[in-house]
């Protein structure tokens, strides 16, 4: 029986969205800005990396292809040439949004048909009765932050006024998100998660996607440091994903990294925890070798976004683009006959643009196993046809959204 592997690439677009101007991301291009930084001499820092963007496996899978669809042109520095070993497409988002779970929901079946809703920019950022409600339920003394804020800078500016008087910081950002950051020592883990789960329960009416507990450690301002042990505490899809659909057909559905948290557990027989890339691939590769007959293994690889799509730092993603293409032969040599692995990306995050947003984008949708076809797919009209054809690929009847590409 059939295997299905789906990789997201958190933030990695290739441009081209047709609304991006509605999201004040008209020009916006991931990869293509990227790409093109490096041929200028631009992503070049402390001999991470120089010259041209190396990522041969991602082309070889079809990635400069995806682009050429989604763009009509290719920016310096992406061939196209060279031999593509499966299928690819570029797929456009339907969902108003261009966040992590929008993205995912739709590629999962699930598009988002009215946007979240969102904290303002201006003061009050935060309601009070969210703020009285929170300090009262979480007996607290008080918050910090309550503004927008990019995480590390949040621990960077208040992390040790957090440590001294107890009160955790609270922050947002463009997303539809209410984020928590506080010590995993001096506040406590299991505390930071309680006190997110009243949060999540309190923004529930202001149709907030998601809250994260953002735990950090260190002593001072020069040694805090984020950990592994982050947790989303998401909405649920309003209606059946991919993955109770595969899940509900009693097969294994894997999640690794922040995929089981993004569906609220939603249809997940097995939680794979990692911290960034490189460990998420290490868990990848042993879910790989577990997933039986008809399982589903979901992978999200947050660093290209977390780490350095919201700093803007053009160099680190262009390294880590470089240093991901590097570890993909070790993932899809271990496809077996039957298995299908689709690798793509949930929205834009282009470290060239503007402020600390994610960018609304096409994005890459890379299909490749053995046996599988070496054709182009065209612009698809909804990331809903990634979890389709995954669907089809594992023989289950077909959703109410998206069409099998194949």
């Amino acid at each position: 029986m059939a295997r299905a592997f789906l990789f997201v690439m958190d933030s990695v677009g290739i441009g081209g969205a047709p609304d991006a101007a509605a999201f004040g991301d008209d020009g916006a291009n991931t990869i293509g800005h990227i790409a093109a930084a490096c041929m200028r001499g631009e992503a070049d820092r402390d001999g991470q990396r120089s010259g041209a963007l190396k990522i041969p496996n991602l082309l070889g899978l079809g990635l400069a292809k995806a682009f050429l669809n989604a763009n009509g042109s290719l920016p310096e520095g992406l061939d196209d040439s060279v031999a593509v070993t499966g299928s690819w497409a570029s797929a456009i988002e339907v969902s108003a949004g261009k966040d992590t779970i929008t993205g995912h929901w739709e590629m999962a079946g699930v598009p988002l048909a009215k946007d979240w809703g969102y904290f303002p920019k201006a003061e009050p950022v935060f309601p009070k009765s969210l703020l009285d409600a929170l300090i009262q339920q979480g007996e607290l003394p008080g918050f910090l932050g309550l503004q927008h804020l990019a995480g590390t800078e949040a621990i960077e500016v208040f992390g040790a006024e957090h440590i001294s008087s107890g009160k955790p910081i609270i922050y947002t950002s463009a997303d539809s998100v209410l984020q928590i950051a506080a010590h995993e020592e001096f506040f406590g883990l299991e505390r930071l998660y309680k006190l997110c789960g009243i949060a999540r329960s309190l923004v529930d009416d202001l149709n907030i996607g998601r809250v994260i507990a953002r735990p950090f450690v260190g002593k001072t301002r020069d040694t805090f440091e984020r950990t592994g042990n982050r947790r989303d505490y998401s909405v649920p899809p309003p209606q059946p994903s991919l993955l109770d659909r595969v899940e509900s057909d009693e097969r294994g559905v894997f999640a690794v990294g922040k995929i089981a948290d993004i569906f609220a557990h939603r249809g997940v027989t097995d939680i794979r925890k990692a911290h960034g890339n490189d460990a998420m691939i290490d868990e990848t590769l042993q879910a790989m070798k577990d997933a039986a007959d008809g399982d589903f293994v979901f992978v999200n690889f947050i660093d290209f976004d977390q780490l350095y799509g919201h700093r803007r730092d053009v160099p680190g993603y262009a390294a880590c683009l470089e240093h991901f293409d590097r570890r993909l032969p070790e993932m899809t040599t271990k496809l077996r006959p039957g298995d299908m692995l689709i690798v793509t990306a949930d929205h834009g995050n282009d470290p060239t643009w503007s402020g600390t947003d994610h960018t609304r984008e096409q994005v890459p949708v890379l299909l490749t196993g053995p046996g599988l076809p070496s054709r182009d797919l065209g612009v698809r009209r909804s990331f809903a046809d990634i979890g389709e054809t995954i669907a089809a690929h594992l023989g289950l009847a077909a959703g109410p959204q998206g069409r099998n590409m194949i």
